[in-house]
């Protein structure tokens, strides 16, 4: 079959989108199409697939505006991605499917409000409401002795770390480095791996390690399950920024940069929301025929 796709990266986490309404995939072979997809030397190359799936009538349509479907690069689901959903609302306006600056998206059941910022009718940066932040262990989930893991003690292949773990839709476990530590030149690809699987996480992790620059800014390199190193994750700069104010380390409203680019994190403690605010762009759209 011929695979339409729009190619789309936020902070250089890059997705395949692919309209869900026009590309009808058999669920049992979605994974395997998309492990060819996002394949970076045999496909189109990508952190992932992502569907958008336009809603109207009765209640999913009531509910929210598109439904976005989200696929990590091993072909696993995954509940959420913050970069992914910008591109999702930049997807769904740029190409006239909706005229509304103001979007309802649902991921997993769960639905974020989403306000678009366009220039020329294309949106540049798009802000996401991301909910409240899930600090509960067991809601996480993550296997504590505490009700909540903050800077919680984890010992991943001999070594020991301080954890603070956070759901942003997925699970987070955020490790802040010693001042004298060099976060760029540290080996996440060896230790990434051992955190994502570790037996204290039943459904694996995204682990994010983050160095404190000042009270407003915070530097971050993560680890994606099922993806590996990213440029970015959104839902990691939410998950970070919660936990650096946690600890006490920053203000509630930080800028976290990221190998691909720069995320404004707010964490509004009274209304307990967080909101992300980032860009999102277009990098190339084409066809791939695809054997299933």
């Amino acid at each position: 079959m011929k695979i339409a796709f729009t190619k789309m990266q936020g902070c250089g986490n890059d997705y395949i989108y692919v309209n869900g309404a026009e590309v009808k995939i058999e669920e049992d072979k979605k994974p395997e199409a998309v492990r060819r997809l996002s394949d970076r030397h045999f496909g189109i190359g990508g952190d992932g697939v992502i569907f958008i799936h336009p809603l109207s009538g009765g209640a999913a349509g009531q509910q929210a505006d598109f439904e976005m479907e989200m696929y990590n690069a091993d072909g696993s689901r995954s509940e959420m991605c913050g970069n992914g959903i910008r591109c999702v609302a930049k997807y769904v306006y740029d190409k006239g499917l909706t005229d509304k600056k103001t979007l309802r998206i649902v991921s997993c059941g769960k639905v974020k409000i989403l306000e678009l910022a366009a220039q020329d009718g294309k949106v540049k940066s798009v802000k996401v409401n991301m909910g409240a932040p899930v600090l509960k262990a067991e809601d996480i989930p993550v296997i504590s002795g505490q009700e909540m893991a903050i800077a919680e003690r984890i010992e991943v292949e001999g070594k020991e770390y301080k954890m603070t773990c956070v759901s942003m839709g997925n699970p987070h476990a955020v490790v802040f480095m010693e001042e004298q530590e060099d976060l760029d030149s540290f080996d996440i690809e060896e230790v990434g791996p051992h955190f994502e699987n570790h037996m204290r996480f039943p459904k694996r992790v995204n682990a994010e390690f983050a160095k404190v620059i000042d009270r407003h800014t915070v530097q971050m390199r993560v680890w994606e399950r099922g993806t590996g190193e990213t440029l970015a994750c959104g839902t990691g700069a939410c998950a970070t920024a919660v936990a650096s104010i946690l600890n006490g380390l920053t203000e509630e409203e930080v800028t976290v940069k990221l190998l691909g680019g720069e995320l404004n994190i707010r964490w509004n403690r009274e209304e307990d929301l967080v909101y992300m605010t980032g860009p999102a762009e277009t990098v190339f759209e084409g066809e791939m025929e695809l054997a299933l």
